[in-house]
């Protein structure tokens, strides 16, 4: 009982983590749609993932200093799969993402980012065998058909074919990176989203510079990059987090309200008003969430052995002994193995239980 109060007291957590990463990330469109006009595309990407990496860095090494301990990293094992990560969501995506964005309304923009939950959890439940039920798979698509109206509600706004499948590929690109990020999700959320701005970054500012694209104006690259900490830097530490805990689909699910977002602040950033389409695709986006919200997935299940590192309490999961002397302050961090384990309570794709 106590383990299914505290894996439901997390689930409710990280829903918040994941709406709040949604707005974060959502609010990105509108705005690095106004540094478009001053700041070359794949300049744009390089500076806002850079922001993400190099304010993430600041704010870990304060940490470390205070908490007087590292993050941890990801493990080697995970090292393909963050690989595939940083140079799909990293590099790819944004590439894709900001030219395709150069081309296309903000509004339409951020309407177009629903496909990115589609693609997740597409590939979520096909490639990489996450569990699903039928709750689960009619508020997704409650959740995309909100995107759809939203889509039909701006489509009049403008933009190219070109630019449109530019921005459709972006979405196929982090949707990938979503699910192969969820591999490495057992370390430090934070530090894994600097690792990936700051390698991101600086392979985007490369090609940048071989694209001999302009340098841009010190104002603007201050401007990029702060946006780059809070929709990437901050935005991607929320994700890992609820990644970790929810699944790639669930997560994305929630993710996935990021262009209702969007679309809202670009209508407060332009004089065009609400409609009634508008109106529609919110109450399908929060059906879709309440569906979610209302999950409750308990069968009989059983844990393979399972070794790796992240941050535990010794519960019902983690019945294990130490090898090094240990204070008794929990969460504590460490690699550890899990015995084969039987048994039944409510749960979701969390780190333990990714069964198919």
């Amino acid at each position: 009982m106590r383990t299914a109060v505290r894996l439901t007291r997390m689930r409710g957590r990280s829903v918040v983590l994941a709406l709040i990463a949604a707005l974060l990330f959502g609010a990105s469109t509108p705005l690095a749609k106004r540094l478009l006009v001053a700041i070359d595309p794949l300049m744009l990407a390089a500076w806002l993932y850079l922001g993400s990496g190099i304010g993430l860095g600041i704010v870990l090494a304060i940490r470390t200093t205070l908490a007087r301990a590292l993050p941890t990293l990801p493990h080697r094992r995970d090292a393909f799969a963050l690989a595939g990560a940083i140079a799909l969501g990293g590099v790819a995506a944004p590439i894709l993402f900001i030219t395709g964005l150069a081309a296309t309304a903000a509004t339409s923009a951020s309407l177009l980012l629903n496909f990115e939950a589609a693609f997740t959890a597409v590939f979520a439940w096909t490639f990489f065998r996450e569990n699903v039920d039928r709750r689960i798979a009619i508020g997704m698509v409650a959740i995309v058909a909100g995107g759809i109206v939203l889509s039909l509600d701006g489509g009049s706004r403008g933009g190219s074919l070109a630019g449109t499948l530019l921005i459709v590929a972006a979405c196929a690109a982090w949707a990938l990176d979503n699910n192969l990020t969820r591999k490495a999700s057992g370390a430090d959320a934070m530090a894994l989203a600097c690792i990936k701005g700051v390698v991101a970054g600086s392979v985007n500012l490369a090609i940048a510079l071989i694209a001999d694209a302009p340098w841009p104006a010190m104002a603007d690259v201050a401007s990029a990059t702060a946006l780059g900490f809070a929709a990437y830097g901050v935005s991607l530490t929320l994700f890992v987090v609820a990644l970790r805990e929810l699944g790639a689909s669930r997560t994305s699910a929630y993710f996935s309200t990021a262009p209702f977002f969007g679309a809202l602040l670009a209508l407060a950033l332009s004089p065009v008003p609400a409609t009634p389409l508008l109106l529609l695709a919110a109450l399908l986006m929060a059906a879709g969430v309440w569906l979610h919200l209302t999950e409750r997935h308990e069968h009989p299940h059983r844990h393979a052995p399972l070794a790796h590192v992240h941050a535990h309490v010794h519960d019902e999961h983690h019945r294990h002994s130490h090898d090094e002397a240990w204070d008794g302050t929990e969460p504590h961090t460490h690699e550890h193995v899990h015995e084969p384990l039987e048994h039944s309570h409510p749960h979701y794709p969390d780190l333990h239980h990714r069964h198919h």
